[in-house]
């Protein structure tokens, strides 16, 4: 969805859906928009707000979306100023919210909605019949998952997932700390690296390529789950160097219109109720609360 009443804004977002498997829905006003994502809240992928969109401005949809069970885990873009790209900032949105600073080059915007539009489809495709998974571990008190891949992270992100109160929401958080167990943790992608990577369009190749190096053949990730009588606890320990994690949980504004390195800061605002680190930052404690609120 292009929520924007700029035919520019819908032309350059055309431009770049051309050769995507997604229809592009316009809508020239924030109240309309927020009452068709209200209808179907599970129809949208993405959505590209603006700052000045009459009716609802850009932030305050985004605000309301985040509020609502389903629409939370959509993905959204905001294209702003850098005035508004502040504001996002200081109102605490720049970890789960992307800008757009206009006037942008249409690869960067490109560059934005491929990344969103993977991480959503991933999240989507391991949830989508999956309920079955969640019902595996639904008599388990506690169970421990060795893994290896990408492949191996998502799917178990969807199984853990599902026997929390709300899977969509949860999903999302774990899915980004197993991938970065597995790529940043015990295939040492740097940061820097997988920017370069991911602009390159070789970000999975790389992470193919270190998966069958021999001096990775042996390094699992271990995940521990415990289902307590008030609470679902996930530990997760890969066999990385660990990290300065503190500089990730609250992110800088400055990678809000990053391709990526939003996991953590979304993970803590998101998906769990509690996040802890420790040691050296290859190891990490969430925590989801199953009782009623």
């Amino acid at each position: 969805m292009l929520v924007d009443e700029r035919p520019a804004g819908m032309e350059a977002l055309s431009a770049c859906l051309d050769a995507a498997e997604h229809t592009l829905v316009t809508v020239a006003d924030g109240l309309a928009a927020w009452e068709m994502l209200l209808a179907d809240p599970c129809r949208f992928d993405l959505v590209i707000l603006d700052q000045a969109t009459p009716g609802l401005d850009g932030v305050r949809l985004f605000k309301k979306m985040q509020g609502h069970q389903v629409l939370h885990g959509v993905p959204a873009i905001l294209q702003t100023d850098s005035t508004g790209r502040a504001r996002v900032h200081d109102e605490g949105w720049s970890a789960v919210l992307s800008c757009v600073v206009k006037p942008y080059e249409q690869a960067e915007l490109a560059r934005c909605l491929a990344t969103a539009l993977q991480s959503r489809v991933c999240y989507r495709s391991s949830l989508e019949g999956s309920e079955y998974r969640g019902d595996a571990l639904g008599s388990a008190r506690e169970a421990t998952f060795t893994f290896k891949t990408i492949h191996s992270a998502r799917a178990l992100a969807a199984l853990l997932a599902n026997t929390c109160p709300e899977p969509q929401r949860v999903v999302v958080g774990l899915a980004e700390l197993l991938l970065n167990a597995v790529e940043h943790g015990n295939l040492r992608i740097s940061y820097d690296e997988k920017t370069r990577l991911r602009r390159e369009n070789r970000w999975e190749e790389e992470v193919a390529a270190r998966l069958a190096d021999p001096a990775n053949a042996d390094k699992e990730v271990w995940v521990e789950y415990a289902r307590e009588p008030d609470r679902i606890r996930v530990l997760i320990r890969d066999q990385g160097d660990g990290f300065d994690w503190r500089s990730y949980l609250a992110m800088d504004p400055a990678n809000a219109i990053g391709l990526h390195g939003r996991g953590i800061a979304i993970a803590r605002m998101m998906s769990f109720d509690s996040i802890a680190y420790r040691g050296k930052g290859n190891e990490v404690e969430v925590t989801v609360d199953t009782l009623p609120r």
